[in-house]
Formats: C-alpha cells, structure tokens, sequence
C-alpha cells in the first residue's frame, strides 16, 4: 500500500485516495478506507431550501426511477448522497444518476469502488450563495467529467443546463433549449418546466410521476368498476325480463292446461250426458214395447 496521505485526518474533511493508490490496494486496505469514508456531516450538508427545493428533487427522482424501470435498465439514483472522487473534495449533489450499475442501497458514492463516475447531476437553487450551483458547480463538474449538468433555479422558475462536447473536455458548453426542452443526452431524454417544476420527457411524451400513475390507474379503476356495475345492472335487468317472461310463459301454460281440463271436463259430461240419454231412450224404447 502506498504511504501517499489520503487526507483521512480530523483536521480536514476525509478525501478518497488517488486512483493509483486505490489500484495498489489490497481489498482489506480499500476496505478500511471504505470504512473512514462516510457520509458527509451535517455540517458541511446544505439543508433543503423549503418545500420548492424539496419537490424539485422529489420530482425530478421519482420520474427517473419510474422511467429507468420501466425500461428495465439498472440506474442508481442519488438524492444528496456524498460522492468521492479521487483526491477529491467531497460533494453531496442534490440528485445525481449513474447509469448500467448494480442496484442496491448505499451510504455513499465512492467512484473509485464502483468503477463509475456520476453521469448526470441535477443542482435546485432557492436560496442561500447562487453563485456555488451557478458558476462554482459549473467549473467543479466539469473538471471532474461529469457529462451534464443542470440547475435548476426554483425561486426565479429557470432552468440552465451544461455539457461537456467531448469526453476529455474539462469546460463544459451550455445547453441552449429546443422549443422549451433541454437534450439530456447522457440519458437519453429531455428536461423541460411545467406548473414551476423541473419535468422529464421521453419520446414524444412526458414522464408521469407515481402520483399521476396512481390517479390515473383510481380513474381507470373507478370507469372499470362503473362499467362493470353498469354491465351488472343490465344483466340482472335481461334476467329479470327473462324471469318475467318465463313467469308469462309459465302462466300461459297454466291457463292452456286448466283450459285443456275443462275441455276435458266438457267432454267427459257430455260423454256422460249422452250415454245417459241413451239409455233412456233404451229403457224408454222397452217401456213401450217396442
């Protein structure tokens, strides 16, 4: 293991060793560091700037996760995790996303351990120094590499966004908006503003939020529950006309049959009624001698 400080020390804030150092390690050794790296203190955390800040971040967190799992590719999505890049000061973005890595719970992003730099970072700005996520930031990620990115300014509604051409630039180029839209091409989707938040597109479509999934499955469920009741209601009225009319035919057939009986009835007393006059007649016939 090389002897080069690593600035793990109390005086200064613990800094992640140079990529050369970290190649000389052996896993026990990356291990400890691993260890000593921790995340930031909330000291050097900047707090949410009220409820824009938080749902700016919120937002723009859930429509990334939904999309990424719906295109099942593996994205970690971190919301004001502390990132280590080598012999790097350490920074806690607001929303950062690393694409195709393994998907499971963190305490920090170290670059070094995972094998992969940030792809995208997303800074929200309400109040406190605007100069940190406008222009500091902007030298800062560059300089790093990180491909795109953007602020977004929550108290003015304004949105910037930042690139870097080429993969060895270390300034980055601004990204000018197409018809109110922002390439994020290192995600392969769009940013755009919509009722004061930042809000991701894909496609010819925007990126619904959970919230919205959620309201629009209860009115898909409520028009299925109501087409099924109405379904119901006309069933049970096709049976009951169905019942009814059995209930007519039966009472018909009720009628054929006591008519068939009285007929029958008839018959049979008239069948009587003659056979008695012919007896008569019969008797009547003998009285006379005839």
């Amino acid at each position: 293991m090389s002897t080069e400080p690593t600035s793990l020390d109390a005086e200064e804030p613990p800094r992640a060793p140079s990529q050369a150092v970290w190649d000389g390690m052996t896993p026990a050794e990356r291990a400890a560091v691993l260890e000593r790296l921790g995340p930031m203190p909330d000291h050097e955390m900047a707090p949410p700037e009220g409820d824009w800040h938080i749902e700016a971040v919120r937002v723009s967190e859930d429509s990334l996760d939904g999309h990424f799992r719906k295109e099942g590719r593996g994205a970690y999505i971190g919301r004001g995790l502390t990132v280590y890049y080598p012999e790097e000061r350490r920074f806690a973005p607001d929303l950062f996303v690393v694409l195709d890595v393994a998907q499971h719970r963190r305490t920090v992003w170290n670059v070094s351990a995972e094998g992969r730099g940030l792809n995208f970072v997303l800074e929200v700005h309400y109040g406190g120094r605007r100069r940190k996520d406008a222009e500091e930031n902007v030298a800062r990620y560059a300089r790093l590499r990180i491909p795109e990115y953007f602020m977004f300014d929550a108290r003015r509604v304004v949105l910037h966004g930042w690139r870097l051409e080429n993969p060895t630039d270390r300034q980055y180029t601004r990204i000018v908006p197409q018809n109110g839209r922002w390439t994020v091409g290192s995600l392969g989707m769009e940013l755009g503003l919509r009722d004061g938040q930042p809000r991701w597109y894909h496609g010819l479509g925007m990126v619904p939020l959970t919230r919205e999934l959620n309201a629009e499955l209860s009115l898909s469920l409520n028009d299925a529950l109501e087409r099924a009741e109405r379904a119901e209601a006309e069933r049970d009225a096709a049976e009951a006309e169905r019942d009814a009319a059995e209930t007519e035919r039966q009472t018909a057939e009720a009628e054929r049959q006591t008519a068939e009986a009285e007929r029958k009835t008839i018959e049979t007393e008239r069948d009587v009624i003659a056979a008695e006059n012919a007896r008569l007649r019969a008797e009547l016939a003998r009285l006379r001698g005839e």
